[in-house]
């Protein structure tokens, strides 16, 4: 049952990185450029040969680096590189993997805006993208072409909560030689992709990690041979496009991150709790946390059982018309905001169907995502 040797609280907790004076919060490095004491070390810095020391902020920034080593200690993996989006972090990745004729087989299931930039985007460099429902591992595996580079899908799939069998697709990718990328923005600290077989786990830091809905972030975790990469001066995705983050909301996010374990509990512990009662009363929904949900037993095999099964409730209202009346009643009665995003401190509720970048056919009527504290008690 779950992963219990992996604790991803306890890995950032034990991190240590004073300020510039003794600080107990890393200083703020405001600055967008590096000086030098010699021309030398300037010059292997921008070769990537040296540690320690930074050239420009697009590149890397001490307040970035540290709220990566953060990320990625969560993660488990060797490194990570921090974004200005969740959309900035995916679509490093996948224009970092694939070139022009390449294939890349995802989810049907997925965000809006990482389904838009799949299907509209990346076609205007020949990247073709095949869809497929991630749950049958046969379709999946019967999608992959010789031209494909990897596998995409999120550890629980937006916004229909299917959860991704990690270590079966993680199985596929290596029978094949791609690459598996999780977005695991959904399920940070519950599940744990890269220890589950995922090659890059990336993340909407804008959503649950930072969790007060006042700032746009996003990450990557990964090897560092990866994270170089994608870092390299000469043709590196991340450096050459520039999706860097601020290091003021670096800072803010890698204090908000040391309290994700205590805020993803009660987010998980609200969200059961209103499961159960929409069960009670007959209302058609999905949360993978209750037994009678298709995938519940996957998700209790490869999740960190202390964290619980998320914040997220997708109800199935059967119309958007219906979906907008309850959310318009929901949010008149002070139950909580419409407005899209998670992760807030107050209940949000969006009509995933009616969202500009949602062309697929599979959308539900609406998504919950729980606030912690004081919801269930009021």
């Amino acid at each position: 049952m779950g992963n219990k040797k992996f604790d991803p609280a306890t890995r950032i907790q034990r991190l240590e990185n004073f300020g510039e004076f003794g600080g107990v919060n890393p200083s703020i490095t405001d600055s967008s450029t590096f000086t030098f004491m010699d021309a030398q070390t300037m010059l292997d810095t921008f070769h990537g040969e040296t540690e320690g020391c930074f050239l420009y902020s697009r590149h890397w920034n001490p307040s970035n680096k540290a709220l990566s080593d953060a990320v990625a200690a969560m993660e488990g993996t060797e490194g990570a590189w921090v974004t200005g989006s969740g959309m900035s972090a995916i679509t490093t990745v996948l224009l970092q993997l694939c070139n022009a004729g390449d294939h890349i087989v995802t989810s049907v299931t997925t965000y809006g805006g990482t389904y838009a930039f799949l299907k509209n985007y990346l076609p205007k460099f020949n990247i073709d993208v095949t869809f497929v429902n991630i749950s049958d591992l046969e379709s999946v595996e019967a999608a992959i072409r010789p031209n494909t580079k990897l596998i995409y899908t999120e550890s629980v799939t937006n916004p229909m909560l299917q959860v991704s069998d990690i270590p079966k697709l993680s199985e596929i990718t290596k029978k094949h030689d791609i690459q598996l990328v999780v977005d695991n923005t959904f399920t940070p600290m519950i599940l744990s992709p890269f220890l589950l077989g995922a090659d890059i786990v990336v993340y909407s830091m804008t959503k649950f990690i930072n969790g007060k809905n006042d700032g746009v972030a996003g990450a990557i975790c990964a090897s560092n041979e990866f994270i170089k990469a994608i870092s390299d001066v000469n043709d590196g995705t991340a450096m050459l496009l520039g999706p860097v983050l601020d290091p003021m909301r670096s800072s803010s996010i890698l204090k908000n991150l040391h309290t994700l374990h205590v805020r993803m509990m009660q987010h998980s512990k609200n969200a059961m709790y209103l499961a159960k009662r929409f069960r009670e009363i007959g209302l058609k929904f999905s949360y993978p946390g209750l037994p009678e949900h298709p995938d519940h037993e996957l998700i209790n095999s490869i999740r960190n059982e202390e964290f619980g099964y998320g914040g997220m409730i997708a109800i199935d209202m059967e119309t958007a018309e219906r979906a907008a009346s309850l959310m318009e009643l929901m949010q008149q009665r002070g139950v909580g905001y419409h407005a899209v995003s998670l992760g807030y401190f107050k209940t949000l509720f969006s009509n995933s169907g009616k969202s500009p970048a949602a062309k697929c056919p599979k959308r539900c009527s609406m998504l919950w995502a729980c606030r912690p504290a004081w919801f269930v008690s009021r």
